[in-house]
């Protein structure tokens, strides 16, 4: 068995998920994230909400997150109609 099968099978035969993913949840973006998916600077991310644009966010403490269904929502809203 090589490396890759073998990290394959504990993978598989782990139960827990793996650092960052928690199951059942979808996944979020920090506003890093998010803005090197949207290719703007994190400034732009910032200016887009204290406009009220931008995709909906959930605030934990100090820290912005955003769902990855909305952000795709949002995207898709954004379109320009031909």
């Amino acid at each position: 068995m090589n490396e890759h099968e073998i990290l394959r099978s504990s993978s598989s035969a782990s139960s827990s998920p793996a650092p960052g993913e928690v199951s059942g949840l979808e996944p979020l973006w920090d506003v890093t994230e998010l803005a090197s998916y949207l290719g703007v600077p994190v400034s732009t991310i910032y200016d887009w909400r204290t406009h009220g644009k931008g995709p909906a966010a959930y605030r934990f403490g100090k820290h912005l997150k955003f769902a990855v269904s909305d952000v795709r929502a949002w995207v898709a809203e954004q379109r320009e109609r031909a």
